[in-house]
């Protein structure tokens, strides 16, 4: 059974990508990163997509997340790149240039099932939500280890605004908002997703996830328990892995609950050798990344 298949994630700043252990939901190697063009043109990313995998000269199966809704390959949403990825078929386009079987799903819920499986989403019931934040704020929702896909959360109405709009990573760069001041605005976002949904844990992920120390204690008033993402900014590679290893027709059991998951791998660094995870994939929301540049990058942001 192949252990590595390749992940890349497609941001509003960045495109990274990097070989990925499925046995230990981590990266086989650095991952590369470029800057993601402007405009983002489909045929613009796509270059960038294929300079990241020939980086490493992969000749498998390729997964590739998208920041915005994707149903069967199809991009149907565009809040953060051109709007030429509006009604795309980006997995045709993506296969055409790498000339590699390509598996497209959302960002958000690429990274919520590599959450599930291996980080902090690991072992929990009930509804959990990850938030990524960056350009802007996906979203992926599991009830007892099953995706609702595409819940495209950052798009839900705060103050009057966009929520990622107010409350992105973006958006603190770029009204220069303190840490304190970002997180109120972090807060009033949750308990606005936790009056519709109820969850039990919220997973902050995005590449700010690696400062959770400087904002997340300043967050009070939320029944749920809020903890950093464990894969940090690396989740998305992660799940784009995992769908595409699906996706290849190989058998192995859904996200879920302790105990529901009999071939569970062990988490990021955990040792072991149980199998790969496949995960519950499909499509949802916006970027976690706030960085670019072309470079190998074994850092967490």
């Amino acid at each position: 059974m192949q252990r590595h298949i390749f992940g890349v994630d497609i941001g509003g700043s960045g495109i990274k990508g990097a070989p990925v252990d499925l046995y230990q939901g981590d990266l086989a190697e650095a991952r590369h990163k470029v800057l993601t063009p402007h405009p983002a043109t489909p045929e613009a990313v796509a270059e960038g997509v294929k300079e990241v995998v020939d980086h490493f000269g992969w000749s498998g199966p390729v997964g590739v997340t998208f920041p915005g809704v994707v149903t069967g390959g199809i991009t149907r949403t565009a809040a953060n790149v051109d709007a030429g990825w509006v009604d795309r078929d980006a997995e045709g386009l993506l296969a055409d240039r790498l000339g590699l079987p390509v598996t497209v799903l959302n960002d958000a819920d690429a990274a919520g099932t590599a959450e599930m499986a291996f980080g902090a989403g690991r072992g929990h019931s009930g509804t959990v939500i990850l938030l990524t934040f960056g350009t802007g704020i996906g979203s992926a929702v599991f009830t007892d280890g099953r995706l609702v896909p595409s819940t495209e959360l950052g798009h839900l109405e705060l103050s009057g605004h966009e929520a990622e709009k107010r409350a992105s990573t973006k958006a603190k760069e770029d009204e220069d908002l303190s840490w304190s001041h970002w997180a109120r605005r972090v807060r009033k976002y949750l308990a606005h997703v936790e009056m519709l949904f109820s969850p039990g844990l919220f997973i902050i992920g995005g590449g700010v996830s690696r400062k959770a120390d400087k904002f997340l204690p300043l967050i009070d008033g939320i029944r749920a328990e809020i903890v950093p993402a464990q894969l940090q900014n690396n989740a998305g590679i992660v799940g784009a892995a995992m769908a595409a290893f699906e996706q290849r027709g190989s058998e192995g059991p859904t996200v879920g609950p302790a105990g529901s998951r009999p071939g569970a791998g062990p988490g990021p660094g955990a040792g072991g050798d149980a199998g790969p995870v496949p995960g519950a994939g499909a499509s949802s929301a916006a970027d976690g990344s706030t960085d670019g540049g072309a470079a190998s990058d074994s850092s967490p942001s």
